[in-house]
């Protein structure tokens, strides 16, 4: 049974593991992307949003953090320097992972995980609000198709008769 077991192993020893999602979240760093099976892909991802927390943390400790896992001065310093100021504003989600397919060789499933740049925002969710019927919906659809047809913004065509529609702020 698995009990307690937290990570993937990989089908590799515990030091043969650490060092290879070393070698990868640095490759990933300073790269921005890598590809790799779906498996390394979901364990690089736990390591590399550590390593950008740390980033935004910005201190000392958390640098030497950094430092003791990744080995790569310049990487580590791109990271707290560069990469640090397009995280500050976000709550997580700093990597994205895209499923490319099997491998041709053995069938393995590919993934590509990417570092998101600052631009980039999350999609947006469902947004709570009223729930709209079926009937104001179909309403609110005719009313912009009214609207196409006259060409005109704000004015209505029914009938054949352009008809101006009356503005909210009157009152």
């Amino acid at each position: 049974m698995r009990h307690r077991k937290a990570t993937r192993n990989l089908s590799r020893n515990a030091s043969h593991r650490n060092a290879m999602l070393r070698n990868m979240v640095t490759s990933l760093f300073k790269f921005g992307q890598l590809e790799t099976t779906d498996a390394k892909a979901k364990e690089l991802r736990k390591v590399a949003e550590k390593m950008i927390t740390f980033s935004k943390r910005g201190d000392l400790h958390a640098r030497r953090q950094a430092l003791a896992f990744m080995k790569d001065k310049s990487v580590t310093h791109k990271l707290f320097g560069e990469l640090r100021e397009n995280y500050l504003e976000r709550q997580g989600g700093y990597v994205r992972i895209v499923k490319k397919g099997p491998r041709k060789g053995d069938g393995a499933p590919i993934s590509v995980i990417q570092i998101l740049s600052g631009q980039e925002e999350k999609k947006p969710g469902k947004k709570k609000g009223k729930a709209v019927s079926s009937a104001e919906a179909k309403a609110k659809t005719e009313g912009k198709s009214a609207e196409k047809k006259s060409g005109i913004p704000g004015k209505k065509e029914e009938e054949g008769k352009v008809i101006e529609e009356k503005a909210a702020t009157e009152s």
